[in-house]
């Protein structure tokens, strides 16, 4: 039988999603379907809607989400039904050339089916009611009431974990969390400078505190984001509206520089000053993002000095791994979320989330479902 369900559609960019009725594909034998109970409005779904990031259309956005495993296909055997599950996004084959080398995040199946809005099978896996497929955002589209993805997309965590704190692990604190702790190499006692105290700053401002940093340095233009900063785990915060961030950095540390910066606001501004802002020998991690198509331009002195500088997309994440250690850390009180969730909406208020995003009111949005 026929699985249908609700989802927020994008028809167009420049225009809102449509809440409307759709078709799900009948699982395959290595699938799982996902009923969706709580997923967070991400940065990247708002790109996608307001165009800066293309994809195929009409597409069902969403790539931060959790549930519980309401079907298994024949194949499945370490998830169960009833399980509560994180959704991953990035799915890897386990046997290119960059996984092989432990990089799944440039695996090359995920790298070639991500820009094409398809399932990692390559196939739709949702409809509208006219028979038109749709394209899914991340592999996931999770702005659904129910989801179809392949088994190894559902990473199951612990079921104490609430639904609304679970779903902000799938992208946004894997990110920052995971630069601090996979890809930063943060020595006990360093200075770490986050710029950004969005939802992924505020990650990383955590996630430095974990991996034993001396002293955290926030910087953002809102009193109130950098405020909570500090309740995370920041020990100094810098409005750079009214203070440069590059001088506090100096001044913090004899002339030196920060050890390490973890970039999280997605401005040419910030991406500058990260590098000017970074000791000799110290490392930059970019986690933020601008249109594709954009330069940013430095001043080349200050890539000099033996600076290391990195993108990252996922904080290093091996979701079967980082995941569950995550969830527990939630539940042991090391990582706060109940502070990241600053509104909740229904899947019908969804665009309400998004325009509240956009201005910059909001950390993070939930959808419960």
């Amino acid at each position: 039988m026929t699985l249908t369900c609700r989802a927020a559609v994008l028809h167009q960019s420049g225009t809102p999603l449509s809440v409307e009725r759709v078709s799900l594909a009948q699982p395959m034998p290595t699938d799982v379907v996902v009923k969706v109970r709580a997923a967070g409005l991400c940065h990247t779904d708002l790109e996608v809607i307001d165009g800066s990031l293309r994809y195929p259309l009409p597409m069902i956005l969403g790539h931060e989400a959790a549930g519980v495993v309401e079907e298994i296909g024949s194949a499945v055997r370490d998830i169960s039904v009833g399980d509560r599950v994180v959704l991953s996004w990035n799915p890897h084959c386990g046997h290119c050339f960059h996984c092989d080398r432990a990089q799944p995040i440039l695996c090359e199946t995920y790298l070639a089916r991500g820009a094409e809005g398809v399932h990692f099978d390559g196939a739709s896996k949702a409809q509208l009611v006219d028979g038109r497929n749709l394209a899914h955002l991340m592999f996931l589209g999770a702005f659904s009431e129910y989801v179809v993805l392949p088994a190894q997309q559902a990473i199951v965590v612990p079921n104490d974990i609430p639904f609304d704190r679970a779903c902000l692990i799938g992208c946004g604190v894997m990110t920052g969390v995971g630069a601090a702790l996979n890809v930063a190499a943060i020595g006990h006692g360093d200075t770490v400078m986050v710029t950004g105290c969005g939802a992924v700053g505020l990650a990383a401002v955590q996630g430095a505190r974990l991996a034993g940093a001396g002293a955290v340095i926030a910087v953002d233009l809102d009193d109130a984001k950098l405020a909570l900063a500090r309740q995370l785990g920041a020990t100094h915060v810098v409005n750079a509206a009214r203070e440069d961030p590059v001088q506090f950095a100096k001044q913090a540390t004899r002339g030196r520089g920060a050890d390490v910066i973890l970039e999280a606001a997605g401005h040419p501004n910030a991406f500058r000053q990260t590098a000017e802002a970074v000791r000799p020998g110290g490392e930059v991690i970019w986690l933020g993002k601008i249109d594709v198509t954009q330069d940013v331009s430095f001043r080349w002195g200050a890539l000099m000095g033996e600076k290391r500088f990195r993108r990252s997309s996922y904080g290093g994440a091996r979701p079967r791994r980082d995941f569950p250690l995550l969830a527990q850390a939630y539940l042991d009180g090391r990582l706060k979320l109940d502070e990241l969730i600053t509104g909740r909406c229904s899947l019908d208020g969804i665009n309400d989330g998004f325009e509240a995003l956009r201005r910059g009111r909001s950390i993070r949005t939930v959808v419960e479902f």
